[in-house]
């Protein structure tokens, strides 16, 4: 489904089913694509995540059924997905500004209507990427799980967490000291971010990575195998992680809308980092993103 049609198709089906129970995966399953993808793109198209727009758009809904019909507080929370007057009152105060009583009383509340995409393309497909062929391929590295909603957040931190724990001591150019330091010696474990969408759930796994050299695979980390496909490449140059989020948010709002050959497949993305050349933070600093795509068939 082409870009934009899977965002339009997103919110129309949050429409049709806001009375229901529904999770990003089910989204994700009704426009063919990965609900990593999904996420990660819709945040960027509209700035919002989609459990959050989801939300919204219920909290709207129960304030336009306090003010014009008489069913009550507890109904209204059990239709819109919260399971106690409490636990609703609460999320529509935080929303709105007021309670519901207020609401039932003539109170003002804030409107949320459903999000109508309107795209300008400025850069369209003549944004820097090249399409490249690759082998499979396989990387291992350090892996955690993650959900949807904190992943921005919680993923750098994991970086922190394994370049302290196994990596500064042999990035200072010293000799490995355990299995762990010589894996990453190995491996050039720092040098991919891969994240792989196959857990459903909202929850993806990431692992700081580098390509599988062979031999000994310590406890605790992971070995993944890229399928033979073809891949988007979009360079970035400069300091992370500004660098990167920039490229990101022009591949979704302006690579994808422009580009009429190419659409995401697969479950998984790598971020590339150099990491023989210059540090994250100069100006000239060379990552990069790589997707994996496939050709559009022509109907």
């Amino acid at each position: 489904m082409e870009w934009l049609a899977c965002i339009r198709e997103t919110i129309a089906y949050i429409e049709e089913h806001l009375e229901e129970e529904i999770s990003v995966q089910d989204i994700a399953e009704r426009v063919h694509l990965s609900p990593f993808f999904l996420q990660r793109g819709f945040s960027v198209m509209t700035g919002f995540g989609i459990g959050e727009y989801l939300r919204s758009r219920r909290l709207y809904e129960a304030a336009l059924a306090l003010k014009n019909t008489d069913d009550r507080v507890i109904d209204i929370a059990l239709r819109y997905g919260w399971e106690t007057p409490e636990s609703f009152a609460r999320a529509f105060s935080r929303f709105h500004g007021v309670t519901p009583t207020q609401v039932r009383q003539g109170a003002e509340f804030r409107s949320f209507l459903p999000l109508k995409i309107r795209v300008t393309i400025q850069g369209g497909s003549e944004m820097e990427y090249t399409i490249t062929p690759m082998f499979p391929f396989k990387v291992i590295g350090f892996e955690r799980e993650f959900s949807n909603q904190t992943a921005y957040r919680e993923i750098p931190l994991f970086w922190d967490e394994i370049c302290e724990k196994y990596a500064d001591n042999v990035y200072a150019g010293n000799e490995p000291a355990n299995a762990y330091e010589k894996a990453i010696v190995d491996n050039c474990i720092g040098e991919y971010g891969v994240c792989i969408d196959d857990l459903g759930e909202g929850r993806f796994r990431y692992l700081v990575a580098g390509k599988y050299a062979g031999g000994e695979v310590p406890e605790g980390m992971s070995v993944y195998e890229f399928p033979r496909c073809d891949w988007a490449v979009f360079p970035c140059t400069g300091p992370l992680p500004e660098a990167m989020q920039t490229v990101n948010t022009q591949i979704f709002q302006e690579w994808l809308p422009g580009n009429t050959e190419y659409e995401f497949c697969g479950f998984a993305n790598v971020e590339w980092y150099d990491c023989i050349h210059g540090n994250k933070s100069d100006p000239d600093y060379r990552s990069a993103i790589w997707i994996p795509v496939r050709k559009i068939e022509k109907k």
